[in-house]
């Protein structure tokens, strides 16, 4: 998944929906600030939303997998 465009910020906001997830304390509103991120760069990068949210929950929750 190396030829993702992934940006740090895109990280941190997994980061944090993962750790509330992890939790049990996951918001209406991380969620939702996650998935309008994931939207916004798909789009305005021209890759697959879906590719784009596949890469980054990886590198969040796998990161001993990540091959980038």
């Amino acid at each position: 998944m190396t030829d993702i465009d992934i940006p740090e910020s895109l990280i941190a906001l997994e980061r944090t929906a993962w750790a509330e997830q992890q939790a049990g304390a996951l918001t209406v509103e991380t969620a939702a600030a996650v998935q309008q991120a994931y939207t916004e760069h798909a789009a305005a990068t021209g890759q697959s939303r879906y590719k784009v949210e596949q890469a980054v929950k990886k590198i969040v929750r796998h990161p001993e997998q990540d091959d980038a």
